[in-house]
């Protein structure tokens, strides 16, 4: 099988680590990983700060950045729920604006390609066992985009349940959101701030090495939190945890 990465903003200037995971998980499993040079932003930015027509361009690169792939993997609900939900939205309202079908065809034929990495794993692939090893305890912080839009459920959760030597610790508040919410932090940094700490001090309760996520968005809020704080826990994408193995484990 082959598949297209897209690896979305963040990962790419923060977070490469997350991108070569996910390359060195999928080859691991049988999984051939192409990386389309075209791919840039998906627009979410500019869409979700009211910005549509801004956004347009992007759906339309995007669009041609990952045509002929019949599975586009990405490790952000975020960017995932975009492309799922807003792409369709962002193609209907220029259809009836007048301005043509070319974003909504383009928007049709690449949203059902589109998936999470948990829900390729465990949905496509078929797998929960991946193999991984990381001997640490780790608690699960489920973004707003994973547990709302797409739906992930159990996907994350049951993959590192089957991680060897993982100890997996039940987060209160899960399902709370962590304040981060893109340019929400921005236009409200004190709720945020609010909001992220008390998902950490629920997160420390744990006795956990690792808050993991799905998405880095969420975690580049925490962990800015955490560090203001020194408190003694790491965040860490999911992808870095699975990709981890016995012979080349993750420190």
């Amino acid at each position: 099988m082959r598949v297209a990465l897209f690896v979305t903003c963040v990962n790419d200037a923060l977070y490469p680590a997350t991108g070569i995971a996910v390359v060195r998980l999928l080859e691991r499993l049988g999984v051939e990983v192409d990386f389309p040079a075209a791919q840039s932003c998906c627009g979410q930015p500019q869409y979700n700060t009211g910005y549509r027509r801004e956004s347009e361009p992007l759906l339309l690169r995007t669009a041609g950045a990952f045509a002929g792939h019949d599975h586009v993997v990405t490790p952000s609900a975020s960017c995932a729920a975009m492309i799922r939900e807003h792409y369709p939205r962002i193609g209907r309202k220029a259809a009836e604006e007048g301005r043509g079908t070319l974003l909504e065809e383009s928007a049709r034929d690449l949203v059902p390609r589109v998936y999470e990495l948990t829900e390729f794993l465990v949905d496509v692939l078929g797998v929960t066992d991946v193999g991984a090893f990381f001997p640490h305890t780790v608690t699960y912080h489920p973004s707003c985009h994973g547990l709302r839009s797409l739906g992930l459920g159990e996907r994350p959760r049951r993959l590192l349940a089957a991680v060897k030597g993982l100890d997996l610790v039940e987060l209160p508040g899960a399902e709370e959101c962590c304040g981060f919410g893109g340019t929400f932090a921005l236009k409200n940094p004190d709720v945020s701030t609010a909001m992220g700490t008390d998902k950490l001090r629920n997160a420390l309760e744990t006795g956990a090495d690792v808050l993991c996520g799905a998405d880095n968005s969420c975690l580049t809020h925490l962990d800015g939190l955490l560090r203001r704080a020194d408190a003694p826990l790491r965040t860490l994408h999911l992808a870095e945890i699975l990709a981890s193995t016995e012979e080349d484990p993750l420190r």
